[in-house]
């Protein structure tokens, strides 16, 4: 994990679509400190589930990163990291309609791991009655609705590509 997302720190500083501070650009390197288990231990209690692997992996890593281009969101520090119903309620409600019952549903399900007030979203889904494996959304109206991910690793190598290709 730790070379992916140096690689992803850096193709997104070569992109250039945000503004990193001079410490980021030195480094090579868009993340935080990196949360400790007692802080891990915490976030699980609090939601009342075991995180999946490679999130823990991340947050152990870096807590939380600056958006590696302008089309994909922070990720947040665990310290702000909840369920989507505690944080936006008009959003899963505005996918609680006829047709999209099933993503309304999801969405209160799902624990908010990036972008609190931002246009997009990346969202951890748990493990349920139908499906025995955590699920990984971006998510924002003007996708529209989920682009689903089989993992961080996936998601973050998604990115990687997609700054290689536009800088």
């Amino acid at each position: 994990m730790k070379r992916l997302f140096k690689q992803l720190s850096e193709s997104a500083i070569r992109l250039g679509d945000i503004v990193y501070a001079q410490e980021q650009i030195n480094k090579g390197w868009i993340g935080n400190k990196p949360a400790s288990n007692k802080e891990i231990k915490k976030l699980e209690e609090s939601l009342a589930l075991e995180l999946p692997e490679d999130y823990k992996e991340l947050i152990r890593l870096t807590n939380g990163f600056t958006a590696p281009n302008a089309i994909e969101p922070n990720f947040l520090s665990i310290e702000k990291v909840d369920y989507l119903r505690n944080i936006d309620q008009e959003l899963i409600k505005a996918y609680r309609i006829e047709g999209l019952e099933q993503v309304g549903k999801l969405l209160e399900e799902s624990i908010l791991i990036g972008g609190l007030y931002e246009e997009q979203h990346f969202l951890l889904i748990p493990p349920n009655k139908t499906i025995a494996k955590w699920r990984y959304w971006k998510f924002a109206n003007w996708i529209p609705g989920e682009e689903p991910y089989e993992n961080l690793r996936h998601y973050f190598k998604t990115i990687i590509r997609f700054n290689q290709d536009e800088s």
